[in-house]
């Protein structure tokens, strides 16, 4: 296989087009031009050919993670499972349209192994920029959830959720600072003008163990409202 023609993208800063002698386009990143030794011309071995084609899809793929990124933070396993799943085929249409078309199994087990292998690939490359990093995502859940007053349990069950190491939770959870003030005004959100009679405050208690507060929170709250009752 030889390497017909080598540029730049006009498009696209740091994209290089390698145009092969059988008609395709293989688009790579400027490392890959270095690494793989890429110059218009050479004849490539199919060891080489491989592994062009490989770096055209590790190309792909990290154009893919930017994107993806760009529009939320994620961490390393909600980024890989989007990255690595199969494409969904259009609603009421059989992905394949003979039986004859349909991969043999171990292929299919062989490409998957192979797409997981890169996208681990395009994730540790992302963690090195510092656009990809498990810890400081497990601390904006954190944030974000506790902004929005749910409780601690919850707040662990968002990490587990979006696939967080758990080894970055305790921390994380350091973000959250306890606050009576939005705990109470929980409380009378959810009595409004109700008297805080017992049935009332089990409601209200139900309430709040359902967004993930515990019941020493959920107690302390309950008498800061039966004192100003009181009062």
């Amino acid at each position: 296989m030889k390497i017909e023609k080598l540029e730049p993208s006009k498009h696209k800063e740091g994209r290089w087009l390698v145009w092969l002698e059988d008609a395709s386009i293989v688009r790579v990143g400027e490392g890959d031009v270095v690494s793989l030794g890429l110059y218009t011309g050479k004849e490539l071995t199919d060891g080489e050919a491989d592994a062009l084609i490989a770096a055209g899809e590790r190309s792909k793929l990290m154009e893919r993670a930017v994107g993806m990124l760009s529009l939320r933070p994620m961490s390393r396993k909600e980024l890989l499972d989007k990255l690595c799943a199969p494409p969904r085929p259009k609603r009421g249409k059989y992905p394949y349209d003979k039986l004859d078309d349909v991969p043999d199994p171990e292929v299919l087990q062989a490409q998957r192994e192979a797409l997981r292998e890169q996208g681990e690939a395009v994730a540790d490359r992302l963690t090195e920029l510092g656009l990809l990093n498990d810890g400081e995502f497990a601390r904006t859940v954190v944030r974000h959830y506790a902004a929005k007053g749910y409780g601690p349990r919850k707040l662990r069950d968002e990490l587990y959720r979006r696939g967080v190491p758990r080894e970055y939770w305790e921390e994380a959870m350091e973000e959250r600072e306890p606050d009576e003030g939005q705990l109470d005004k929980l409380v009378r959100q959810k009595l409004r003008d109700g008297e805080p009679s017992r049935e009332n405050l089990k409601k209200v208690s139900d309430y709040l163990a359902r967004r993930g507060y515990g019941w020493e929170e959920i107690s302390s709250a309950l008498d800061r409202i039966r004192e100003e009752a009181g009062d």
